[in-house]
């Protein structure tokens, strides 16, 4: 069955993030932090809803969104998962204060555009990146992160 959509060897998509969210939870475990899976917290401008966020610890106090994307196979902007990005960026701006607010990206480097996709959504989007959201960045080979971006 032909899935365009759908990223070269994987199974699903789904299954590609539930892998990527237990490589993250490796990651932090092995930095000291243990985090659970759907973690939910009331979040809202006007009224409380829960959402819940991939990983994070009441106890502690973190919430961790994650995301396995990469760019298009041509190497061009995946425009439709750059609003998902967006939208988590929304869920850490109308959280709780008080929370360490970690988005977890796949690298993904592109030779077209001499950058990263996190580099890039910095780059081109960090009007809409709360001050208090840090950016990691996870190569998949190395099992490593980088934290691009800084929480104030």
């Amino acid at each position: 069955m032909n899935k365009p959509f759908q990223r070269k060897g994987a199974k699903s998509n789904t299954q590609v993030g539930k892998d990527f969210e237990e490589a993250a939870k490796v990651f932090f475990s092995n930095q000291g932090l243990t985090l659970q899976k759907n973690i939910p917290v009331d979040i809202g401008l006007n009224g409380k809803k829960s959402h819940n966020f991939d990983l994070g610890c009441l106890n502690q106090r973190i919430l961790v969104e994650c995301k396995s994307h990469t760019w298009t196979e041509g190497g061009n902007i995946p425009s439709a998962k750059i609003t998902t990005w967006d939208q988590a960026m929304f869920f850490f701006y109308v959280a709780p204060s008080g929370y360490r607010k970690i988005f977890f990206v796949l690298k993904d480097y592109s030779p077209k555009k001499n950058e990263t996709l996190a580099e890039f959504y910095i780059r081109t989007k960090s009007h809409l990146i709360p001050e208090d959201v840090e950016i990691w960045e996870f190569d998949e080979r190395q099992k490593t992160a980088n934290r691009l971006k800084l929480s104030k």
